[in-house]
């Protein structure tokens, strides 16, 4: 394609960053591909299970169909999923698989048949996921993209700029045009960090990953600290469904939470307590191969029944003997690396397991092509939440939505871009923009900073209102903050399981937290990246926190001990959107945002 004056700045390097990156440029876009660590340095590059397409009718499980992997995704999500947003993410997947294998990612194959092989895990109803290096797929197919990335900047087709947080996105005439980043130097590379930079674009598509460091124990690794959904916030864009957040039942209870993948389960391995009870099939009938969401409830509830302070453990050692000796090094290398090098032998001896914060369902409200509500600005991947996954996400899904949705965003932005080129370079502002598609009636609006205004109660939870001199008590009382204590308090009351009595307590605490950061004179405030993580992370938290006591039923990965019925089968998807407005103007809520035409993809 004949190159066009259009730059797409992509924030993020994950997979859904890293491909869109390279399909700009491609596509003949000027592109910027911003990342705040090393390249490798995503949720991305430590995912261990998979990704799952149905492949061509010789390459697929026998019976395996791309109705049913549709009909998995639908079930996962507990009736809360998009349904054209999956039957865009299983129709499409084949075609983005062939896409990494272009990009040189090895998918293993099947030493009898040299055919992929296909593994199968938790909720999925055949044999339909694809692993490369055993373990380590998302590594695999970052570090496949990552040289095609590297090599797209040496030839000088795409510009990289690594260790660059992104503070802002810049926001003018109700359009993105562009990011405000500051640069963060490792050891050995050029002192400090560099003074704040303003990055001009026609779009800007934010790939920034979850949010798993809001919590106490999570899979994510550290730079998951919710930069996407808070930059989004703070600029206007609409988020969605932010009270859905997945654990994954089987993180290491001992290091940093190293992840068992789910795949483990697939080839056997059995989940069990103290006493050596394997009790997952008192809990629900698919035993250890049910969805994540209701394993580690179950776990809990387990728990609950007089064995407080215990763990449960991952028992593999029937893997293992069931095919023979050094299977498990064999098809997870990775695992049996780093349980080896903390002391156990998982051949023989049972793993101490933990639900981890492992995924976040809800984000940065999007169209099918990752348009946002906000001209110019785009999202694809954990950040985005197209309601691809409902309210909670089908086992090896996540690697596969970030190649199916980047793609599109890219498309969507290349059709802007010759649009734009039709108007004669006229203003972005003045070129058709789809947005995604919200009812008036499910829209809530909050003030920009979250704070509480002790003078009125809160929009959306009238009846949460306390007096103003008990509220402002509670908010001065307010422990000192830090990312520990964050952790701790979203755990213990916006984890797996919540109710109303744990989600006020965090939502004061939050906002006195809130006030500490927010009153810091001046010359105290620190402007760098852990200041400004922690600041995001902040937000998210109030916003999962709001959207938790909002949400007076369970489904999916949200559930309320006080709130334990589910919503009537037959209601839909029921998402919930939030918009920020102004402090203290939030009865001004805007009920005619554009919506997408419907589409029966």
């Amino acid at each position: 394609m004949r190159e066009l004056d259009a730059h797409l700045v992509v924030v993020g390097s994950g997979v859904a960053g890293l491909y869109a990156a390279l399909l700009a440029t491609e596509a003949g876009a000027r592109a910027t591909l911003l990342s705040k660590g090393a390249l490798a340095h995503s949720n991305t590059h430590v995912a261990q299970g998979g990704i799952c397409a149905v492949l061509s009718p010789d390459d697929a499980e026998p019976g395996d169909t791309v109705q049913a992997h549709i009909a998995d995704t639908l079930k996962a999500g507990a009736g809360q999923c998009n349904p054209a947003a999956v039957r865009i993410l299983c129709g499409e997947a084949s075609s983005d698989i062939a896409a990494m294998e272009r990009f040189g990612v090895v998918f293993d194959t099947d030493g009898a048949t040299g055919r992929r092989a296909l593994g199968l895990e938790g909720a999925h109803s055949a044999a339909r996921i694809l692993h490369a290096g055993g373990d380590a797929t998302g590594a695999a197919i970052a570090d496949g993209l990552i040289r095609a990335v590297r090599g797209a900047a040496t030839r000088g087709t795409l510009t990289v700029i690594e260790h660059a947080y992104v503070h802002e996105l810049l926001v003018g005439h109700g359009h993105v045009s562009g990011v405000a980043y500051q640069r963060h130097f490792p050891e050995g590379g050029p002192p400090g960090v560099s003074s704040i930079m303003e990055l001009r674009a026609d779009g800007v598509l934010l790939a920034t990953g979850g949010a798993g460091q809001l919590f106490d124990f999570t899979t994510n690794p550290a730079v998951a600290t919710a930069d996407g959904v808070a930059l989004a916030w703070r600029a206007g864009a609409v988020v969605a469904d932010l009270e859905y957040f997945q654990f994954h039942p089987t993180a290491l209870a001992v290091g940093e939470n190293f992840l068992i993948s789910e795949a483990v389960r697939g080839a056997g391995a059995v989940i069990r307590d103290a006493d050596g009870a394997a009790f997952m099939p008192q809990y629900h009938p698919d035993g250890n191969l049910a969805p994540r969401d209701v394993i580690s409830r179950s776990i809990a509830a387990h728990l609950s029944k007089g064995r407080a302070g215990q763990t449960v453990f991952l028992d593999a050692t029937g893997v293992e003997a069931a095919h023979g000796e050094g299977y498990l090094a064999r098809r997870f290398p990775t695992i049996a690396a780093t349980t080896t090098e903390l002391g156990f032998d998982w051949t023989r001896e049972l793993l101490p397991v933990t639900p981890a914060a492992h995924y976040w369902m809800g984000g940065i409200a999007t169209n099918l092509n990752g348009q946002t509500s906000l001209n110019g600005l785009y999202a694809a991947g954990e950040v985005a939440c197209t309601g691809v996954h409902g309210a909670n996400r089908l086992a090896s899904n996540s690697l596969l939505e970030g190649l199916v949705f980047g793609r599109r965003a890219v498309g969507a932005f290349m059709d802007q871009a010759l649009t734009a080129e039709s108007y004669t370079h006229a203003p972005n502002t003045q070129i058709p923009w789809s947005r995604p598609e919200i009812e008036p009636a499910t829209l809530r609006s909050l003030p920009t900073d979250l704070a509480p205004d002790p003078a009125e109660p809160d929009a959306a939870e009238p009846d949460s209102a306390e007096p103003a001199a008990e509220l402002s008590v509670k908010l001065a009382n307010a422990p000192a903050f830090s990312k520990e204590a964050l952790g701790q308090l979203m755990s213990a009351h916006a984890g797996v399981v919540r109710d109303e009595a744990g989600l006020h307590h965090a939502a004061t605490v939050l906002a006195g937290w809130r006030s500490q950061l927010e009153g810091r004179p001046a010359g105290v405030k620190a402007t760098g990246r852990q200041a400004a993580e922690e600041s995001n992370l902040l937000t998210a938290a109030q916003l999962l926190v709001q959207a938790a006591l909002h949400r007076t039923s369970s489904i999916g990965a949200h559930f309320r001990s006080d709130f334990p019925d589910a919503p009537a089968a037959a209601s839909g998807r029921t998402s919930t959107f939030w918009v920020a407005l102004a402090p203290h103007h939030h009865q001004h809520v805007p009920t005619t945002l554009p919506v997408l035409e419907s589409e029966t993809a």
